[in-house]
């Protein structure tokens, strides 16, 4: 578990490469634009200065996304309980605690670090688990906090929020305008101008699909540590087969962060989730409960 905490940790700085190749990309293409190789520095620097503000912001704009308010213990003991004596099992520092109305089950964690992290579950998932299955899906939220996935997932939505943005700002840029530039520019050039745009928010979209969907699988091996009870973790899970649903408020740039996929089912949401099947992560925790 560790080597797992300490290989996340250094895959912050190789997803961070690569998001910021990704706007180089862009960058590069902006330049070729203007014929001004300054420009992808520029680019660069404030894509970075964005994400780092995104960084900061994205626990706020998380729980605004969601609708999701702070508790005390006495606004749902049995709950706040269950986060407290995890947070003393695991010697953790006790996250702020969290509750979203909304009859969907599902939970989430989101923060910097386990000194500024949150954890939270919908009023459905509360209701339909029991003591056990409650607990399970509460530690595998505090996994993804010991485990630094919370870092990563902020640090991949800023830098995918920035490429975003940056994309749709160079397209629009292409589209509308001054016509004049083009003299500067060869048309292979601008060919693979459209192209890289195009493509950029795509791949942003499946490297953060990728980090979640094996930090998902981490997080339920950490949560079947620390209850020493994978099969609790197993039967929350297929409650959701039978009574999950999508959320109320629903975003795909905050789906990573939730135990189990909050949007509606559908092609594209599909291809790009960012959750394992349950299933796959059912049988993954049957298969290795005498490892745990």
């Amino acid at each position: 578990m560790y080597k797992a905490i300490a290989a996340n940790k250094r895959n912050t700085i190789l997803i961070m490469a690569l998001f910021v190749g990704i706007i180089g990309a862009i960058g590069w293409v902006v330049s070729n634009y203007y014929g001004d190789v300054n420009i992808t520095y520029y680019v660069i620097a404030v894509a970075s200065l964005y994400a780092f503000i995104q960084y900061f912001l994205a626990t706020r704009i998380s729980i605004a996304m969601t609708g999701a308010r702070q508790i005390e213990k006495r606004d749902s003991p049995r709950f706040y309980r269950i986060v407290e004596n995890l947070a003393i099992t695991t010697g953790m520092q006790i996250p702020k605690v969290y509750i979203i109305d909304d009859v969907a089950p599902n939970a989430f964690a989101t923060g910097r670090d386990p000194k500024h992290a949150i954890v939270a579950a919908t009023t459905g998932l509360i209701d339909i688990m029991d003591d056990s299955e409650l607990e399970a899906v509460m530690a595998h939220e505090m996994g993804h906090v010991q485990n630094y996935d919370i870092r990563i997932g902020m640090i991949a939505f800023g830098l995918a929020s920035a490429i975003g943005l940056l994309s749709d700002i160079v397209l629009r840029m292409f589209i509308f305008g001054d016509r004049d530039n083009d003299s500067n520019s060869s048309p292979v050039a601008m060919i693979a101008g459209v192209i890289v745009i195009i493509l950029a928010p795509i791949i942003a979209a499946i490297i953060q699909m990728a980090i979640s969907r094996q930090r998902e699988f981490l997080a339920d091996a950490t949560s079947a540590m620390t209850t020493r009870n994978p099969e609790s973790l197993a039967s929350a899970l297929e409650k959701l087969q039978t009574q999950g649903r999508p959320m109320k408020k629903q975003n795909t740039a905050s789906a990573h962060l939730f135990f189990s996929n909050p949007l509606k089912p559908g092609f594209m949401a599909k291809l790009f989730s960012t959750h394992p099947p349950l299933e796959e992560r059912i049988a993954r925790l049957r298969n290795n409960e005498g490892k745990f």
